[in-house]
């Protein structure tokens, strides 16, 4: 069961959802005119790459967006083979110049544009409903034969004219009329939308994609869900006017002083979710390291010593691990490619055993995943679909000191560093200059005593006078005088007086 903290009194709006009293996802929107996944479009072909199968769509965003022959409506209908459909180029269904109906998939990243899909969808509570799908899906969750078969057959006979469906997996044991219920809400919003917007010229928007609040309980069955609590009185009585009266209950207006998510503990998760080091409930922990191209993930055994055999100890610890690691990518959102390093198992059953339980604790995720294996290393390598940003780049940005590097010079390496730099003014005609430096640099430059400075003036023929910065970053330092001697210690003087 869940519970799920609405944050709505800022401007950055935030929810968090719990499991068992752990925060398993977080999500944040911040201006809606930001957030476009999901948002319907008319754009316009601006290129078609047949190298890459792919075309650049413009969608009146500051990037066009880019649509792969694969995510094309037309291609996705044709009645051929899978072998017979990739022969097919892109050219062969896109034109420059063209006018798509195209939806967004994922947002765009860095100098990526937008990914858009040819295949529109509306998400609803038990259906996905696709206007010109022309398919019915049923949720791989879905295990028993017999209901698959039922809901099969039933999506055939409610959709009508080239309408699609996509079968969530809470349809399971839901009656006709519910489902029937959900399709004609999606159609008749669809209709009534295109019925407003079809005549737009591209780039146009046909439709955004819903807000925080609708979306949440758009995937999120109530049924499983304890308590829902939210600070923002207008957007608790949405939430009544969304939900219907005889689901108030479980809805609760908080009205405390203290920020409703340090109130129930969540922005301490948070904050631990923006560190490298995680510890588990045994006395081990994880180690989570995400470069530009893979996330890889450690497990130590830290502090937990066990109490039987080595083996039975390092099963037990990365168990425990696969479960936090499991909640680790739903709360970070961490994406692409993901190299966990379990502890060395011996046993194959053991592995066999780690293995399906990780795959188990990550059915629970709601982005699409894929665990591959181990390798012959015994790492095990895996697949998550990224959406959105991920909490870190949500939450952060790069280092300006270390530059994203994660580790600056050493005193030593910066005070070398400075030296040279101070090599490069032999011969000149002042007589002293001022180098701001932080005192930690400072006092390696200067030596016990000040002797290995007294030796650089000597070497270099001019006067080097110091000023301790103590507002400097690590690896800042700055020259902001040469001149006489004289003028050198007036404008040292001020530093000091100012600082």
């Amino acid at each position: 069961m869940y519970r799920i903290y609405f944050n709505m009194a800022t401007r950055e709006r935030r929810a968090a959802i719990l499991e068992k009293d752990k925060v398993v996802e977080l999500l944040i929107e911040r201006s809606v005119e930001k957030r476009i996944v999901g948002n319907v479009y008319k754009g316009r072909v601006v290129n078609v790459l047949p190298g890459m199968q792919a075309a650049f769509v413009d969608i009146g965003r500051d990037k066009n967006a880019f649509l792969y022959r694969d995510d094309l409506l037309s291609f996705q209908q044709l009645a051929l083979s899978d072998e017979e459909k990739k022969k097919k180029n892109i050219s062969e269904f896109v034109k420059k110049g063209e006018e798509l109906l195209v939806q967004v998939t994922k947002e765009g990243f860095g100098t990526k544009g937008p990914r858009l899909s040819g295949v529109v969808s509306f998400p609803g509570k038990f259906v996905v409903y696709m206007p010109n799908g022309n398919y019915i899906g049923v949720s791989r969750k879905i295990r028993s034969e017999e209901e698959r078969t039922r809901l099969q057959k039933l999506g055939e006979e409610l959709t009508e004219n080239e309408e699609g469906l996509i079968i969530r997996t809470v349809c399971e044991g839901a009656t006709t009329e519910e489902i029937e219920e959900d399709i004609r809400i999606l159609r008749g919003f669809w209709e009534d939308t295109w019925k407003e917007k079809k005549e737009d010229k591209p780039p146009a928007l046909i439709h955004q994609d819903t807000g925080l609040i609708e979306r949440i309980f758009r995937d999120f069955s109530l049924d499983l869900v304890d308590a829902v609590y939210i600070d923002n009185f207008y957007d608790y009585k949405r939430m009544v006017d969304l939900l219907g009266e005889q689901r108030k209950d479980k809805l609760h207006f908080y009205q405390g002083k203290e920020n409703i998510f340090s109130s129930f503990g969540i922005d301490k998760e948070l904050d631990k979710a923006m560190r490298q080091q995680v510890w588990l409930k045994n006395g081990a922990y994880l180690m989570i390291d995400r470069t530009e191209a893979l996330t890889v993930i450690d497990v130590n055994t830290g502090k937990f010593i066990g109490k039987n055999d080595l083996q039975d100890t390092i099963k037990r610890t990365n168990i425990e691990a696969s479960k936090e690691i499991a909640r680790q990518l739903r709360l970070r959102d961490i994406s692409g490619i993901i190299i966990i390093d379990f502890i060395d198992m011996k046993l194959e059953q053991d592995q066999i055993d780690v293995l399906n339980f990780f795959k188990n604790a990550l059915e629970k995720d709601r982005t699409k995943t894929n665990v591959l294996g181990l390798t012959g290393l015994g790492l095990v390598e895996m697949t998550r679909k990224k959406i959105r940003q991920n909490l870190q780049d949500s939450l952060s940005k790069v280092c300006p000191t270390c530059k994203g590097k994660g580790s600056v010079l050493s005193d030593e390496a910066q005070a070398f560093h400075v030296e040279r730099l101070l090599w490069e003014y032999r011969g000149m005609d002042h007589e002293a200059l001022v180098l701001e430096l932080p005192p930690h640099v400072s006092h390696v430059l200067r030596g016990k005593k000040d002797e290995h400075l007294k030796r650089l003036e000597e070497a270099l023929h001019y006067r080097i006078l110091i000023f301790e910065n103590r507002g400097m970053t690590e690896q800042q330092y700055e020259i902001p005088f040469m001149g006489s001697l004289e003028d050198a210690k007036n404008k040292l003087e001020r530093l000091r007086k100012e600082d």
